[in-house]
């Protein structure tokens, strides 16, 4: 278990530890080993630095949402030609209009048809941080889809013992090895490493996500109507086509 005391060092071995532990579980559920949640922005960029480091098999997908900044879109062509980029079926102002409204907080259909379904089977890696928010601070760095499961790797591997009828071919093991960092660690790896980022993050940003996402802060909000004015434009009309068909 990572102590609280840790140094970026520390945390950087931990971390790589593992995902080298977890190797054996993730290529018993698929023979390509780690399915690899990638976004782009500075937290998927560390652990897909790290699970290189850790030599292990993977391979790294990026769930495209239609609404992803094209400043993120052209970074990761750029420098991860090498990420499968999955491009969904239904488009977000499409899907607006479908679920007659938009996304809220508690309601994130968004996030779950998008970009959630991805890894589906499979032992996956994700970038998340208990720092980013009190929701995210409530988990766990291995978990199963569904809240079927949040503990340790350890505490996972007796939980899979005695409860193995709880884990089925759909569920998503979700483990998160830098689930402990902190921003400031983040940012020092990335620049330790002399590792290209976003653009985006010099330009106001903190966090990199879905344009207009409701769930993003005020100033991020402002930022992006100044950025993209026609963006701002397709949401609302599609807020207009729910009020006109659906009362909205």
């Amino acid at each position: 278990m990572i102590q609280t005391n840790m140094n970026l060092e520390d945390k950087i071995g931990y971390s790589i530890r593992l995902i080298q532990k977890a190797e054996k579980l993730a290529l018993q559920y698929s023979p390509d080993g780690f399915h690899l949640a990638f976004s782009g922005g500075k937290d998927s960029q560390t652990l897909h630095e790290l699970t290189c480091m850790a030599g292990v098999k993977f391979h790294a997908e990026m769930s495209v949402t239609t609404v992803d900044p094209p400043e993120l879109m052209k970074f990761v062509r750029r420098y991860y030609p090498q990420v499968k980029l999955n491009r969904p079926k239904i488009n977000m102002f499409h899907l607006i209009e479908k679920k007659k409204g938009l996304p809220r907080m508690n309601i994130r259909y968004c996030c779950q048809i998008l970009k959630e379904q991805a890894g589906a089977g499979t032992v996956t890696l994700l970038g998340i941080r208990a720092a980013e928010s009190v929701k995210r601070a409530k988990r766990n760095e291995v978990e199963i889809s569904g809240h079927k499961f949040s503990g340790s790797l350890d505490q996972f591997n007796i939980f899979r013992e005695t409860q193995t009828a709880c884990i089925k071919g759909k569920d998503k093991i979700m483990v998160s090895p830098i689930f402990h960092w902190t921003d400031e660690d983040v940012w020092h790896f990335i620049r330790s490493r002399n590792m290209p980022y976003c653009k985006l993050y010099d330009m106001g940003f903190t966090r990199i996500g879905c344009m207009f996402c409701p769930m993003s802060r005020p100033k991020t909000k402002a930022i992006e109507r100044q950025m993209y004015p026609r963006m701002e434009t397709a949401y609302k009309k599609a807020i207009q086509f729910c009020i006109d068909h659906n009362g909205y």
